[in-house]
């Protein structure tokens, strides 16, 4: 029955808290207790998402200028979620994770190689912050793999973009949840130095429709513009 489930799940909490994967804070949250059970977990939880999707092979989301253009990123990702949300929710064991851990995957299999992602996975607060790292340079490579089209490694010791993007799923009102994520997107972009702000709400009610859903605007905090993005 529903108890003996609630109580099995009680158990597997407090095993992985035994463990030592998680931990409470002294304010009773939840977080991964390190750096690297904080990249590993949410690897290892949107893994199948990440090896089940295709990718362009052609950079389209890379500027001319070597840049990544993250608004177009976000843009594809829109539509990828508008189009395949449904199915690929119902693959995730943790329904209330799924839009971040989608999204995750999602960045991870383009961005994998040529920049990296950083993850503060806030589990309890209805939030995600992702810091990407992005080099505007790449390494030198030989003639020979020039004619065959290779790129060169990036360079993390040139000029390096830096983004952030907070992770929010909606509840209550549109207006409390934008007015806290600006603030949190804010702050996280200022103590990352980042060059772009990203925020990303999740509307997960059926009743509304994705026309409705789907929408960005920019907004300012302070003197930092934060682009935000609905889905």
């Amino acid at each position: 029955g529903d108890s003996d489930q609630l109580e099995a799940g009680a158990q597997d909490f407090q095993y992985v808290i035994d463990l030592g994967l998680i931990e409470r804070t002294v304010n009773k949250q939840v977080r991964i207790s390190n750096r690297i059970y904080q990249e590993i977990i949410p690897r290892e939880l949107n893994s199948a998402a990440q090896s089940m999707m295709v990718v362009p092979e052609t950079p389209w989301f890379v500027d001319p200028d070597g840049g990544l253009n993250f608004h177009k990123l976000l843009e594809a990702f829109q539509q990828f979620f508008r189009e395949n949300s449904e199915s690929w929710l119902e693959r995730f064991d943790y329904k209330e994770a799924g839009p971040q851990l989608l999204m995750q995957a999602f960045l991870q299999r383009i961005i994998n190689g040529g920049g990296r992602i950083s993850r503060e996975y806030g589990l309890g607060r209805r939030r995600t912050d992702l810091a990407i790292e992005w080099p505007l340079q790449r390494l030198p490579v030989s003639s020979e793999k020039e004619k065959s089209g290779v790129e060169g490694e990036p360079n993390w010791h040139g000029p390096i973009q830096r983004i952030v993007i907070e992770l929010k799923l909606l509840r209550g009102s549109l207006d409390s949840v934008l007015a806290q994520g600006l603030e949190q997107t804010a702050d996280y972009a200022d103590s990352f130095k980042a060059d772009e702000a990203h925020l990303v709400i999740f509307n997960r009610d059926p009743d509304v429709s994705w026309d409705e859903k789907i929408w960005q605007r920019p907004e300012t905090r302070g003197t930092r513009t934060i682009r935000v993005w609905g889905a």
